[in-house]
């Protein structure tokens, strides 16, 4: 736990040598300060961890230290170290948005334990605003990622969109193979004329001259195509009978529309995709190699994510804030339960996956409750317990707060206080009712 700093500041010099002592064989690291206005030298929005602060200090209070650490942070946890008689003051300063108040003299493990709730409460603050500057940095590049495999198609897209030349894109399931075929006809002279689609699996055998020559109410995909992009999508899974149709095309590159005098040729470019492997099809005697061939003047294959797992949670953020946008509510915070989902499922489904799953999480069908493998102290997993019970109530009331003290025994005052000292959210509780 070294990377979780705490800016410890006393200034009484025995107590904060101890104190150091206690948080350095805890296994923090510290930031020792005599005084207020020597933290506020040290401490900004970036600081990687928790203030702990005596209330009483000369100068600087620590209540004041606290007003003027939240005008620059409101999420900087600060947690008071109190006498008896300063409890009044700690409790308006936790409703005001400070962490915890510990009454002197205290256990180190009291100390140590709430440092690390407040700790975790942090990181996770910082990586939300890691994340969130990786989406908006990320809001106007559509094929998200940095990782070098992604870059590189970003370039080969840049590339092949001058060109005019006819392309395979190959890869799993999820990885984008349709929206990089429109970012390539986006990219060049095309952009302005069709862009058409064909599902090759979803063409009946007895359509196909329909569907690409057109009839007498309608004109056929390569008719509407012209000047623009055609895409074969899934041209893996094309029946032999429209696979044979697509050769005879490829090679005249011209269709005789119904009721024309003569053909017509195509200005089109082609652009498919495969889910699967066509070298091995074409082996197997399931793919025509006069199609392969035709089809791959140039063949750019897609990276699975779990190729690239460093974009998994710039991916992540940006489907989060696309899915919020798209279903008019607002991004919920990323939780430590999602990154470590995030880091340890293999996205088989790729991009669409983690989109599926970032619009769950947004629809709150998720649980999005904390991940904490690591050993908890007493005092951890009675906090634990006691903001379950907190939150289990709250649901039983119905989101009645006065029903909910009552049930619990407890005046509202402090229902209040133990709700913001556990961080629970009283407004996503209520939408689960």
């Amino acid at each position: 736990m070294t990377d979780v700093r705490i800016a410890l500041v006393d200034d009484d010099p025995d107590l904060r040598t101890a104190l150091v002592q206690t948080m350095t064989l805890a296994g923090f690291a510290v930031d020792a300060f005599s005084g207020a206005q020597e933290a506020l030298g040290a401490i900004d929005r970036t600081y990687p961890g928790v203030v702990v602060t005596d209330i009483r200090m000369p100068v600087i209070d620590g209540i004041a230290l606290f007003q003027r650490l939240r005008d620059r942070d409101p999420d900087l946890p600060v947690i008071f170290m109190t006498g008896h008689g300063e409890v009044t003051m700690a409790v308006d300063a936790m409703k005001a948005g400070a962490w915890d108040f510990l009454t002197k003299p205290f256990a180190p493990e009291t100390l140590v334990a709430a440092v690390r709730r407040a700790a975790e409460t942090r990181r996770l603050a910082l990586e939300n605003r890691r994340l969130r500057q990786l989406a908006e940095d990320s809001a106007d590049q559509v094929l998200v990622g940095e990782a070098p495999s992604i870059q590189r198609v970003r370039q080969t897209i840049a590339i092949l969109g001058r060109s005019d030349i006819d392309i395979l894109v190959e890869g799993e399931s999820g990885t984008g193979k349709e929206l990089v075929a429109r970012l390539i006809h986006r990219a060049g002279d095309r952009a302005r004329k069709p862009f058409v689609t064909i599902a090759c699996p979803a063409v009946p055998d007895a359509l196909i001259d329909t569907l690409l020559t057109g009839d007498a109410a309608r004109p056929g995909k390569l008719i509407e195509a012209q000047g623009g992009t055609l895409l074969l999508d899934d041209i893996d899974r094309a029946s032999p009978a429209l696979q044979a149709r697509l050769v005879q095309v490829l090679e005249e590159r011209a269709v005789m529309p119904a009721h024309a005098r003569a053909p017509v040729p195509l200005d089109v470019r082609i652009i498919a995709t495969a889910g699967a492997s066509l070298d091995d099809a074409m082996r197997a005697g399931h793919f025509p190699p006069a199609l392969l061939y035709r089809l791959s003047g140039v063949r750019l294959s897609l990276p699975p994510v779990r190729e690239r797992r460093e974009d998994v949670e710039r991916l992540f953020a940006h489907l989060l804030d696309t899915a919020a946008s798209r279903l008019r509510r607002p991004p919920p915070p990323i939780t430590g339960a999602m990154l470590a989902h995030l880091a340890a499922h293999d996205w088989p489904g790729n991009v669409r996956e983690i989109a599926q799953y970032a619009e769950r999480v947004v629809l709150q069908l998720e649980d999005d409750g904390p991940a904490d493998t690591a050993p908890q102290s007493l005092g951890e997993r009675m906090a634990e317990f006691e903001a379950r019970l907190l939150r289990e109530a709250f649901l039983a009331e119905g989101g009645d707060v006065n029903r909910t003290a009552a049930r619990l025994a407890i005046p509202r005052e402090t229902f209040y206080y133990k709700v913001k000292r556990h961080g629970l959210d009283l407004a996503a509780l209520r939408r689960r009712i």
